[in-house]
């Protein structure tokens, strides 16, 4: 298929398009970590499925999908994150994009900058002060055009 950026269509995925967001999630997570065994799979798939129906059932997530003539190019999403206040304002919106997946043959043509600009757009109309990733050393690019930098304040992590 030849991409036609003029002929992309960007819609916001509907709690009944679960087991898309979970397909392709899966398929980024094969691509970044590897194949994992049909037991696993299978368990993350379920889970996947039932924490996507919740968050998008309770509004605290939303996704975009870019298609072609029918045909699914790549995704997006946004994870919401209420966080308490301070003496500025009583609480705050913060928003962890995730699932930032194009298939292979689609990439770097554009299509993840307008995903991306659905995913920032929706952001600020939600209210959304601050939008964090992660990336991986391909997408960094993108992101930086788009103004993301490292945090004001350091980052310190443990993982259990």
């Amino acid at each position: 298929m030849q991409i036609d950026l003029s002929k992309i269509r960007v819609r916001e995925i509907t709690i009944g398009e679960v087991d898309l967001l979970t397909t392709y999630r899966l398929a980024y997570l094969t691509e970044m970590q590897g194949e994992r065994n049909e037991e696993y799979q299978q368990k993350l798939k379920t889970d996947l499925n039932r924490y996507f129906s919740e968050a998008l059932a309770e509004d605290r997530f939303f996704a975009f999908l870019a298609e072609q003539e029918g045909e699914i190019l790549s995704f997006g999403a946004m994870v919401i994150k209420k966080i308490p206040g301070d003496f500025n304002q009583s609480s705050y919106l913060e928003g962890d994009i995730l699932n930032m997946y194009t298939v292979p043959f689609a990439r770097r043509k554009g299509i993840s900058a307008i995903i991306l600009q659905e995913l920032v757009n929706e952001a600020h109309n939600r209210g959304i002060s601050k939008i964090s990733l992660h990336t991986s050393k391909e997408g960094e690019k993108l992101y930086r055009k788009f103004g993301f930098a490292e945090p004001i304040y350091p980052v310190l992590e443990l993982c259990l």
